[in-house]
């Protein structure tokens, strides 16, 4: 078994928030659920693939690629064994059969070379140490010609809706705790366009195309603040505090629950056609 190292991201996804994500996956799931679109839009996976989902989480789009893989499958890996054993419950629940997950670390995971022909990740890549170092070991994985695809949060702004919401809910609260601060940072990790084409050196057709989507918080106001509020349990949020938390969302609300817009890129690339490293 690939060890993971000790780090504050291994760290804050095999407790707390890994432990969170697991129990709320749905929620998540269909938080991001906007996105599902535009990547295996362009991801183009056909029937007889082999595809590798990178930060599969709790396994919702690794699941999508092995039914549309219908002949080939599907394998999500992932640092969090909280989510991954959600995601072995609930595929065995769906009855999907060619899907497999991997407790492991896409940066130094040793992946039979060329065993991909897609590689696919729905925001799990922005959370790698060194992007640069992970992308050449994943395109070890990937055959001649195979393809790239995934999301990831663009720069955050006041022009865009979920980051103002948010920004403003950060500051009626106390600082972070340790772990939530370095999963933001990571977040910001891929933002500049120009970054992820340094990163993905070597790689062929680079393409980073802005996408706007919403995500969805809650049913409503107070939901979505007892949700986000649910991430760090011990955190003491007097009644007032509550209702100024409420009063950042109120303006979202929805007959289809809060929804903020958010923006992302989406990034495809092809693996090149010779194997030469």
């Amino acid at each position: 078994m690939t060890q993971i190292a000790d780090s504050a991201q291994a760290r804050a996804w095999n407790g707390s928030l890994g432990n969170h994500w697991a129990s709320h996956h749905e929620r998540y799931d269909t938080l991001v659920s906007g996105l599902n679109t535009a990547l295996f839009d362009a991801a183009a996976i056909a029937s007889g693939d082999r595809v590798l989902d990178v930060g599969c989480g709790a396994g919702a789009t690794t699941r999508i690629a092995g039914r549309l893989a219908a002949h080939g499958h599907a394998v999500g890996v992932d640092i969090s064994a909280p989510l991954l054993d959600r995601a072995r419950a609930t595929t065995a629940a769906e009855g999907v059969t060619n899907v497999a997950y991997e407790l492991a670390d896409a940066q130094i995971h040793p992946f039979p070379p060329a065993g991909y022909d897609v590689l696919i990740s729905r925001g799990g890549v922005m959370f790698f140490a060194d992007h640069a170092a992970a992308f050449r070991n994943l395109a070890r994985s990937l055959r001649p010609g195979g393809r790239l695809a995934f999301v990831c949060p663009r720069a955050a702004g006041p022009e865009v809706e979920e980051s103002r919401a948010l920004s403003l809910f950060g500051e009626l609260l106390d600082e972070p705790d340790a772990a939530t601060v370095a999963v933001q940072a990571a977040m910001a990790s891929l933002s500049d366009p120009a970054h992820i084409r340094e990163v993905l050196r070597g790689w062929d057709d680079v393409t980073a195309t802005p996408v706007s989507t919403e995500t969805t918080w809650g049913r409503d106001a107070a939901d979505a603040v007892g949700f986000l509020l649910s991430r760090t349990p011990g955190r003491a949020v007097d009644a007032d505090t509550r209702e100024a938390l409420r009063d950042t969302l109120r303006p979202y609300e929805t007959d289809r629950g809060v929804r903020l817009r958010a923006a992302v890129w989406l990034v495809t690339a092809k693996w090149r056609t010779d194997d030469s490293q």
